[in-house]
């Protein structure tokens, strides 16, 4: 088969890291596949992350293989340590990704809460058992000012996260980057919820819970992340954040209908805090990484 790889011009570019793109197309220039290639900074400039799709009708002739040889060699130009990418357990993408080098890292579950499944007593039984020392309070959008540097403060809760061999770095964050961050999903037209437990002592964040809902308010929202501080740990703060955040989900979006999460599959704390509450499972995916 006759292939050419074609650069592409993609717009998502930002202040942490930019992304690269190439087109597979045949010699009559039908396209045959893709391939992007994140490359990170803030904290991950040792790594890559690529999605490659091939069309079905086109697997098995070579276009993965020219796309994959394509964005390794640019990852290597840009010193990268690493290339990660994830696919379905099973999927010809996870044989694919096997038999071109990679090592499984990482398994990741996904899990989902239908909500008019939500017993909504057993929830509000959670939200208000008293938390002493702590307070929940909550935002759309971007973080107000004056929580804002409290809020960057508290990313660090996910550094520690089980993570199995995956070799991820640190994400490095400010204030700057956590308003980015907000705007991104707000530019795309979604709405951004974060849940966060304050400290009554200080007015730090201890713990916070991030959903993205879909701009029309309908199929299924997506959990972005819950990470408690180390020093925060062992008060139950993780579970009230999340039965609030499932909560407000309810009460501001009749028409959704679920909410999304993925957890790695060493992370047991916040797997038995998923299905405590209700969640189920929907499919595995596997995390693949080429060391360069």
């Amino acid at each position: 088969m006759s292939l050419r790889i074609t650069p592409l011009t993609d717009p998502a570019h930002g202040p942490h890291g930019r992304r690269l793109a190439w087109l597979a197309s045949d010699a009559d220039s039908i396209p045959a596949g893709t391939a992007f290639l994140r490359l990170f900074d803030g904290g991950q400039e040792h790594m890559a992350e690529l999605d490659l799709r091939v069309h079905p009708a086109e697997r098995r002739k070579g276009v993965g293989s020219r796309l994959l040889d394509t964005a390794v060699a640019t990852a290597r130009d840009n010193a990268r340590r690493c290339v990660v990418a994830q696919a379905e357990a099973g999927s010809p993408g996870d044989d694919f990704l096997a038999a071109r080098g990679f090592r499984r890292v990482l398994t990741l579950r996904f899990t989902r809460l239908p909500l008019a499944d939500v017993d909504t007593a057993v929830l509000a039984e959670i939200i208000e058992r008293p938390h002493p020392g702590y307070r929940l309070t909550s935002w759309r959008g971007t973080v107000p000012d004056d929580l804002a540097r409290a809020f960057a403060a508290s990313r660090r809760a996910m550094d520690d996260m089980p993570m199995d061999d995956a070799d991820c770095g640190t994400v490095t964050w400010d204030v700057e980057r956590v308003r980015a961050a907000a705007k991104a999903v707000e530019q795309r037209g979604d709405h951004l919820h974060t849940v966060v437990a304050v400290d009554a002592s200080d007015g730090s964040i201890a713990g916070f819970t991030e959903l993205v809902v879909p701009g029309s308010g309908t199929g299924d929202g997506q959990h972005y992340g819950t990470g408690v501080l180390p020093e925060h740990r062992g008060h139950g703060l993780g579970r009230w954040m999340k039965a609030e955040s499932i909560r407000q989900a309810r009460r501001n979006y009749p028409d959704l209908g679920g909410l999304l999460t993925d957890t790695a599959d060493g992370n047991a704390p916040m797997r038995r805090i998923n299905d405590g509450l209700g969640y189920t499972p929907t499919h595995t995916t596997h995390r693949h990484q080429l060391d360069l």
